[in-house]
């Protein structure tokens, strides 16, 4: 026990900053909301990638919250998704962007599926409160404090509008809970309401993922230093030329560190240049001036210049080539790494569906039970209420096999038909507008029957009309 002991307070003095990603409609106000994590008032127009907030950023955002939080990580690494669906390889913990207003749309619910597919821990932002007809706005407030100011009908109304988007993830197989009300020991999702534009209920959203990473994850955020990243987008920069954006997950990079990435027309090899970060609190993808640095320790994102990235493949690994490492084999595996990935990682998927179905479901009750009781503590520290207990859901086993296949289905699906079946649709569109037709005609028949048969008794019964 005391070797356990000791072997956990070593891994919690070397944690790196959890990756977290917002997710969510496009409308949500999640670029917003971004932007108001990052206490900053920028506009969208940059459409923001990545933000390091250090850990004293964070106390002093959520001081008015838990005065002295004790936080383990040295800070928390927020990415706006990119395009591709590569970040549920290095995300640690997501934010689902849902409007209060307009509850799970069409996009939101695809979000969803590509969390609960991807086994990625999330908790929702129910963002917007602030839109409410009469609300009081506080600035930066925590939520307990906001809602406190709150009319009567005011909090009427955004229970309604709660009860409807807890409604709507129960349709989805999913219970949910305002996170300070959350007791549930199982899959039940925590719900912050926030609003992008006055600041409430961030200091609750920031503490509250920090808490539930440091708690649940010690082991996935324990720093190594084998060199994990991921290029999230290839874009120029004026004075830089072709450059690509990065997510550093573990590692370090340095200038002058031989790399090898994969290309639309193969692999590249080239040499870092450059390694730039924005200034602290900046936004990597707003125009500006960006720090040169000799070498960046995980986690952070980065903006790598370099030789020959004109071809570089957003969403695949970069690779560092270590001074022993054969090139061509450095290049081989950069190109099959990508392809053979889903391949490699479903295998705790495989063996859970090859259990007997009491044995499967006795594992995941595992699961969730272990996480429950690692997060029964944390509403608990953030609102000082020893009765309230929290769990952060659990969402679905790894499913990523599942995920291919069903990638590759709709692939299939896509193609083109066999003459001897487009010649069958044909056959039946000519059928169907052949039966339109004709009811058309017969429908017209009936109407002009209809009328005249009218204008019969209307000569009935007023024969001197």
């Amino acid at each position: 026990m005391a070797e356990e002991s000791f072997l956990k307070k070593v891994l919690e003095e070397n944690l790196r900053s959890p990756i977290c990603c917002i997710i969510g409609y496009v409308d949500s106000g999640k670029t917003k909301l971004l932007d108001c994590i990052r206490g900053i008032t920028t506009v969208q127009e940059g459409e923001a990638r990545g933000t390091h907030i250090p850990a004293e950023i964070i106390l002093e955002r959520t001081k008015e919250l838990r005065a002295g939080a004790k936080l383990k990580v040295p800070g928390l690494l927020v990415i706006d998704t990119p395009g591709h669906e590569s970040f549920t390889n290095f995300c640690d913990l997501a934010i689902l962007v849902v409007d209060i207003m307009r509850g799970l749309e069409p996009q939101t619910l695809e979000s969803l599926h590509l969390l609960r597919r991807s086994n990625v821990k999330f908790l929702v932002a129910l963002n917007k409160v602030d839109t409410i007809c009469g609300w009081e706005k506080s600035k930066n407030a925590p939520l307990l404090k906001t809602m406190e100011q709150q009319s009567r009908d005011v909090a009427n109304e955004f229970d309604m509008r709660l009860d409807h988007v807890k409604t709507q993830f129960q349709e989805q197989g999913l219970s949910s809970e305002i996170y300070y009300k959350n007791r549930e020991m199982g899959e039940t999702i925590c719900i912050v309401p926030t609003s992008a534009i006055s600041g409430e209920g961030i200091p609750d959203l920031l503490l509250l993922l920090v808490l539930w990473a440091q708690k649940t994850m010690v082991e996935k955020l324990t720093y190594v230093d084998k060199v994990q990243c991921t290029v999230l987008e290839v874009k120029g920069i004026e004075g830089h030329g072709i450059t690509v954006d990065v997510v550093l997950v573990n590692g370090v990079l340095r200038e002058g560190d031989q790399i090898v990435v994969r290309g639309s027309q193969g692999p590249i090899v080239t040499t870092i240049r450059s390694l730039l970060t924005p200034y602290p609190m900046n936004e990597t993808r707003v125009k500006g001036t960006y720090m040169a640095n000799r070498e960046v320790k995980a986690a952070q994102g980065i903006i790598i210049a370099a030789e020959g990235l004109e071809h570089a493949i957003a969403g695949t690994a970069l690779h560092v080539i270590g001074p022993n490492e054969d090139m061509e084999e450095a290049k081989k595996n950069a190109m099959a790494y990508d392809e053979d990935m889903l391949e490699e990682m479903p295998e705790d998927e495989d063996m859970l569906e090859e259990m007997p179905e009491d044995e499967a479901g006795d594992a995941l009750e595992d699961i969730v039970n272990e996480a429950g009781d690692a997060l029964e503590e944390i509403v608990e520290d953030i609102v000082h209420e020893e009765a309230v207990e929290v769990l952060v859901g659990v969402h679905n086993i790894v499913a990523v096999r599942r995920a291919a296949r069903e990638k590759k289905a709709r692939k299939n699906a896509k193609r083109e038909t066999s003459p001897e079946t487009t010649a069958r649709i044909n056959d039946v569109n000519m059928r169907k507008a052949a039966l339109t037709k004709a009811a058309n005609r017969q429908a017209h028949k009936t109407n002009k029957g209809n009328y005249q048969g009218l204008k019969n008794a209307q000569k009935t019964i007023f024969p001197n009309k």
